[in-house]
């Protein structure tokens, strides 16, 4: 078993899974259950953290691992969502591991100020032109989404944070 490629995205020189893909993959592996667990809510007192388990089990096996999110892991249109991005980082994290994919998936990882992620950050690149590979992501999730884009001026940094939006918009 191995991932479709439709579900690798290519971000300064690095490929990341997405979490549909993972799923994907799970599913393959005969994925009986996903659960998800909120273990903190976000308060003032723990710095607007979120942090959620999540557990997935097969008839063979069964894995655990968390994921947290707060104001200054996520772009600033996800902070009205740090649970829902807590969750889904705790469950991108277990599918790897069920899966056995070391690749980091791009949920986990977020792009602000030139940096990408809570695990993850990559040179500045601000005015560098996006990749192929991202166009050809923004395209497909755009049309998906049936959403208009503007490609005038995108540079890699741009299209990274238009990925980070559309996968966000996609799992609403």
């Amino acid at each position: 078993m191995s991932i479709n490629e439709k579900f690798i995205i290519n971000l300064q020189g690095r490929s990341y899974v997405t979490y549909e893909g993972l799923l994907d993959l799970a599913h393959q592996k005969n994925l009986k259950s996903l659960e998800v667990e909120i273990i903190q809510i976000p308060t003032e007192e723990n710095n607007m953290t979120a942090i959620c388990k999540a557990i997935a089990t097969t008839d063979e096996e069964r894995f655990q691992d968390i994921g947290d999110a707060s104001p200054k892991s996520v772009n600033n249109a996800l902070v009205p969502h740090l649970i829902r991005m807590a969750s889904t980082r705790a469950k991108a994290r277990v599918l790897r591991d069920l899966t056995n994919v070391g690749m980091t998936a791009i949920e986990e990882l977020t792009i602000e100020d030139s940096n990408i992620g809570e695990e993850e950050s990559f040179p500045t690149y601000q005015d560098e032109p996006p990749t192929t590979r991202q166009i050809e992501t923004i395209k497909k999730l755009a049309g998906e989404l049936n959403y208009q884009i503007n490609y005038d001026n995108l540079t890699k940094k741009t299209a990274g944070t238009i990925i980070s939006r559309l996968i966000e918009e996609k799992k609403k």
